[in-house]
């Protein structure tokens, strides 16, 4: 009993990672005063959070991480994200 407890519990804390595991960009836009930024579906659309189903915001910033030949989206490339 107690070791499929112990699994349950590790499988729980797995499957959560993926859900969680952005929401440090979620708190970083919203430090740096872009509070249309609420949660992962800002810019992740659908149930899967990946780079392939992505809102028009998602699509503004993965273009601009291509363009500027950036390892990684710089959320102050939200300044000049237009609706």
């Amino acid at each position: 009993m107690r070791r499929s407890t112990l699994l349950l519990a590790a499988a729980a804390f797995i499957c959560a990672l993926p859900v969680s595991a952005k929401m440090p960009w979620v708190k970083e836009a919203q430090k740096l005063g872009f509070n249309s930024v609420e949660n992962c579906k800002s810019c992740h659309a659908g149930e899967k959070n990946d780079a392939k189903n992505l809102t028009a915001m998602g699509k503004f910033l993965m273009d601009r991480k291509t363009k500027e030949k950036a390892d990684k989206v710089d959320l102050n490339w939200l300044k000049d994200y237009k609706k």
